[in-house]
């Protein structure tokens, strides 16, 4: 995995990242506004329940680069993670730096557009609009209903499964 990007203005709100971004006065200032959006945006993913160990979350709001470490059982938790840190408002990019437990191969990422479906994206990525519960799943507990998806917003597109 590398470096993904994502939408600034999408996202869940986790903290003000206009202040993170511009933070006026010392770097001391500046420190705390980070850690403040990086403690946000870890109790995001405790919140998430996906078994992750030792989660250590960094952020640059000058960049709006989130950095996250820590374990991952699987590959899919790593990408779900990867989504909680990136679908955040004025987060830019994120380096997963996350170790896996029980490797499995990689999904791909779709970036949602005004008039997708998650019918649309799996006839895209699957060929069968119907196989859309299986992009479902590898979206959850972020996404809570099928039909809740939003421009802007980055997916999960897990391995065709047999």
């Amino acid at each position: 995995m590398g470096l993904f990007s994502f939408i600034k203005e999408a996202g869940e709100k986790l903290f003000g990242g206009k202040d993170a971004q511009a933070a006026p006065g010392s770097p001391a200032a500046t420190d705390e506004l980070n850690a403040n959006a990086a403690k946000a945006i870890e109790t995001y993913i405790a919140s998430q329940n996906l078994g992750a160990s030792n989660v250590q979350v960094a952020f640059d709001g000058t960049q709006g680069k989130v950095t996250v470490k820590g374990t991952a059982p699987t590959q899919s938790v790593k990408e779900k993670i990867t989504l909680c840190c990136g679908n955040v408002a004025n987060v830019t990019s994120v380096d997963n730096q996350m170790d896996v437990t029980n490797p499995e191969p990689e999904g791909q990422y779709h970036d949602v557009v005004r008039g997708d479906t998650l019918s649309a994206i799996a006839k895209k990525f699957y060929g069968d609009a119907g196989k859309y519960p299986q992009i479902f799943e590898a979206n959850k507990p972020m996404l809570t209903h099928p039909d809740k998806i939003y421009p802007g917003q980055k997916l999960r597109i897990p391995p065709l499964a047999k």
